[in-house]
């Protein structure tokens, strides 16, 4: 099978990374994969570096005449966001090929244009249960498939993250390492995060929080950060290539989402077995069902500092190995290939 995956965004998140093991998992079952992806951006990048066959585009132009005159060739194309769906569907006189759309958000779309393009699709998977539900609420289609996020486990180094630790100055020999890997984005909610870090700092003060990621809200978190006096417990680190080091010296990992159509870090706390405290918003409320974390409602600062408090308090083998096999039974690469050849 020829399979033709899209994906034209310029960040290095979780759908290009997702993107990234789709073709590795479909290259692992024998499938012939192609990547169309922006250029200049990350995931070209990635994808060269694995010898993937890639083309990339300066602009939305390029791609459309790529789908347009050469698409035909390909039996699947694989549309990784509901940008580039469009374009599989505008050009679909011509290539004729099946259609597949992984959404990965759970906000609910707009627009009688969208809603056509859905039932355009010819089969609509969604990564999470809220997701789904969004999705066929939304295109009133019932067929929409649930196939989730891959894990890939990663050799990780504790001695990189620690020297990197030590090279921002961070003081933290004898002090409790919690991190969150989040986008300083609202549907992140960081400013809830600030207030669940002040809660805690009231409780105990034998710890360290490591907040990884930029964004737009960058200046209102530091600000409350600076507003609680918490510049000595709440560091900013922004964007680190190889993040997944930190999770040798987390001891807890949070999540304060708002929004979050599936939390695939949460997923990776589960695989380097960091216990986890989150908001159960989204597709996180299928990670965390069955006591594999602790779970919060969203906008509960209290809550996510009790667990945080809790879970630094030890007692966590159940969850951890709950989550671990939760995640080995459920996210391999094999199992999500399969789900999606299922379909193809």
């Amino acid at each position: 099978m020829k399979i033709l995956e899209l994906n034209f965004e310029r960040t290095w998140r979780g759908g290009e990374r997702q993107t990234l093991y789709n073709m590795q998992g479909f290259r692992n079952a024998k499938q012939h994969v192609t990547l169309i992806c922006r250029k200049g951006f990350p995931l070209e990048a990635r994808s060269r570096e694995e010898g993937f066959v890639t083309c990339s585009f300066n602009n939305i132009f390029g791609v459309l005449w790529f789908l347009i005159t050469k698409a035909h060739r390909f039996d699947v194309l694989h549309a990784q966001s509901s940008h580039i769906l469009t374009y599989c569907i505008l050009a679909k006189p011509f290539h004729r090929s099946k259609i597949i759309f992984t959404r990965r958000v759970d906000f609910v779309p707009k627009g009688a244009m969208t809603r056509l393009k859905y039932r355009l699709t010819d089969k609509l998977v969604a990564i999470s249960t809220a997701v789904k539900e969004i999705v066929s609420n939304f295109s009133s289609r019932n067929d929409v498939e649930i196939i989730s996020d891959i894990v890939v486990p990663k050799e990780l180094h504790k001695q990189k993250a620690i020297a990197e630790l030590e090279k921002a100055g961070i003081k933290y020999s004898g002090k409790h390492i919690i991190g969150t890997t989040a986008a300083l984005v609202q549907h992140k909610d960081p400013l809830t995060m600030v207030e669940a870090i002040r809660e805690l700092k009231q409780i105990r003060e034998d710890f360290i929080f490591l907040h990884f990621g930029t964004g737009d809200l960058e200046k209102q978190v530091r600000e409350k950060i600076d507003a609680y006096d918490l510049n000595d417990v709440y560091k900013l680190m922004g964007f680190y290539n190889d993040v997944e080091d930190f999770f040798t010296v987390f001891e807890c990992f949070v999540m304060s989402s708002e929004e979050e159509g599936l939390g695939s870090s949460v997923l990776d706390a589960f695989i380097y077995r960091v216990p986890v405290v989150s908001t159960n918003v989204g597709g996180l409320k299928d990670l965390l069902a069955n006591g594999r974390a602790i779970s919060c409602a969203k906008k509960e600062s209290s809550c996510l500092a009790a667990g945080i408090n809790e879970t630094l308090g030890g007692n966590n083998q159940k969850r951890l190995d709950d989550a671990y096999n939760y995640v080995i039974n459920n996210h391999s690469s094999v199992i999500i290939t399969g789900q999606y050849l299922n379909i193809m």
